[in-house]
Formats: C-alpha cells, sequence, structure tokens
C-alpha cells in the first residue's frame, strides 16, 4: 500500500483520475479520501510493489500535484 498526499478537490476529479488510474494499473485498488486535510489517495497492489514513479507522472498529467505522502 502506497498513500499518496494531492490537491484533489472534488469528487468528479477524484473519479475521472481514478478510472484512468485503472485502465493502466488494473491489478491496483485505488481510493481517494477527500475529507483528510491531504486529500490522500490510497493505492494497493495486489500482485506485489506500487508503481509509484509511473502513478506519479500520470497523476502530473491531469495538472495534479501528487507526492508519496511518508
Amino acid at each position: 500500500i502506497e498513500i499518496f498526499k494531492t490537491n484533489v478537490n472534488d469528487p468528479e476529479s477524484a473519479s475521472a483520475i481514478i478510472k484512468r488510474l485503472e485502465a493502466t494499473f488494473p491489478s491496483y485498488l485505488f481510493n481517494f479520501d477527500l475529507q483528510d486535510c491531504d486529500r490522500i489517495l490510497r493505492v494497493e497492489s495486489i500482485t506485489g510493489q506500487v508503481n509509484t514513479k509511473g502513478l506519479i507522472a500520470m497523476v502530473k498529467e491531469e495538472k495534479v500535484n501528487i507526492e508519496i505522502l511518508e
């Protein structure tokens, strides 16, 4: 599981980002917590490690700030 801090504010944007990520990373499970102050994106890989670099690059293409939450 990886947890990312984002600046996603609305459910529509979150849903669109998740749909795009699911199409590219079908073995990952995604969910946003927009109520959290860091508007976190949780990513769980059901096959092993999360490709954080690829995932971050894809989300940034949507003009979204994203970083790994330590």
